[in-house]
């Protein structure tokens, strides 16, 4: 029991990824002595010159942004704040997004394969009433939002494994503060149009018992979703 609660307490402790980059980067403005309205190096100039991955700076940026340090301005650069940060300094807890998003990769490209297996009528049904609620609700983001989480809720009580519906709930619920920032700067209609038309492809697949398609098919929208917030 000892052992277990030692464990416990080291990966709680554990910093995550983006905490520490982003501690970095507040370093690399007092060294460099960036002043507030200035602009920050480019983001890949600041990964090279950090050492780090391009999806964990940006998840730092977007930590610092959420905390008033920096501002992210689109097609412009990053900048430092001209104003002073919120206090108490909001310091998002939980997986970065890009972590969500490798999770769901290793997990919903597999239930959405056992969906194409194991999926009855109803259970097709139920995927189909989630995305034309999102067609339904394509201009309301919050209604938008909860049809896609319904969606892949969906997909993992079709998989017929009850356990899977847990885990789905609980990645969805990941998706925090960051995530929320992520979609700020890169949502777009363009983006909402691919979405639907990627569930549109997961349930065909789905819907005909396809199981590689249907892995393929999941894939392909998470891949999509993560290449979408780390472009530059």
């Amino acid at each position: 029991m000892k052992r277990n609660t030692v464990l416990h307490e080291a990966i709680v402790a554990e910093p995550r990824l983006y905490r520490v980059v982003s501690g970095k980067i507040e370093q690399l403005i007092k060294e460099e002595n960036i002043q507030p309205g200035e602009r920050l190096p480019s983001e890949r100039d600041l990964a090279i010159k950090l050492g780090v991955s391009r999806t964990s700076l940006r998840e730092a940026l977007i930590a610092l942004e959420l905390g008033g340090i920096i501002e992210v301005r689109g097609g412009s650069g990053v900048y430092v704040s001209e104003q002073a940060p919120p206090q108490p300094e909001v310091r998002p807890a939980g997986p970065g997004p890009f972590e969500v998003l490798a999770a769901r990769r290793m997990i919903e490209v597999e239930v959405a394969a056992m969906a194409a297996k194991n999926a009855t009528d109803a259970g097709i049904d139920a995927i189909l009433v989630a995305v034309e609620q999102m067609e339904q609700h394509h201009e309301d983001l919050g209604n938008n939002e909860s049809a896609d989480r319904n969606f892949h809720l969906a997909i993992a009580r079709a998989s017929g494994n009850s356990a899977m519906v847990g885990v789905i709930d609980y990645l969805w619920n990941q998706r925090g503060t960051l995530w929320h920032k992520l979609t700020e700067h890169f949502q777009t209609e363009e983006l909402r149009q691919q979405t639907l038309i990627d569930h549109r492809n997961i349930l065909a697949a789905i819907a005909a018992h396809d199981v590689p398609g249907a892995r393929l098919a999941m894939r392909a929208h998470l891949d999509r979703v993560t290449r979408t917030f780390s472009r530059g």
